[in-house]
């Protein structure tokens, strides 16, 4: 991992939520500048802060280190709609997200 991991998977994630920098950094307790201070890589947050900034995004300290879940928040809203569908929708919707990985490969 990259000394630029943190920085751009914070940046990218926080787009994800659709907020500002600013605004993530009042919600956190900090200053207006503060997230935008680690996305340009000047600064590296608390372990406390760490957990702050998860909280917010609605991850947990996992998802943000995941590379290989580019949208831990999209996953997650997924994973709760399929929990509320039967079984015959939940094969229907198992069979397209299949067929779509078809179509890529």
């Amino acid at each position: 991992m990259d000394e630029l991991f943190f920085p751009k998977r914070l940046a990218e994630l926080r787009l994800q939520k659709n907020v500002s920098a600013r605004e993530m950094s009042l919600a956190i307790g900090q200053n207006p500048s503060y997230i935008n201070r680690i996305e340009n890589g000047h600064t590296l947050p608390s372990m406390q802060v760490f957990y702050y900034i998860c909280e917010y995004l609605g991850i947990s300290p996992a998802e943000f280190f995941s590379s290989g879940n580019p949208s831990p928040l999209l996953r997650r809203e997924l994973h709760e709609a399929i929990d509320h569908l039967s079984a015959a929708q939940s094969e229907l919707i198992l069979a397209l997200i299949r067929s779509l990985g078809k179509d890529r490969g």
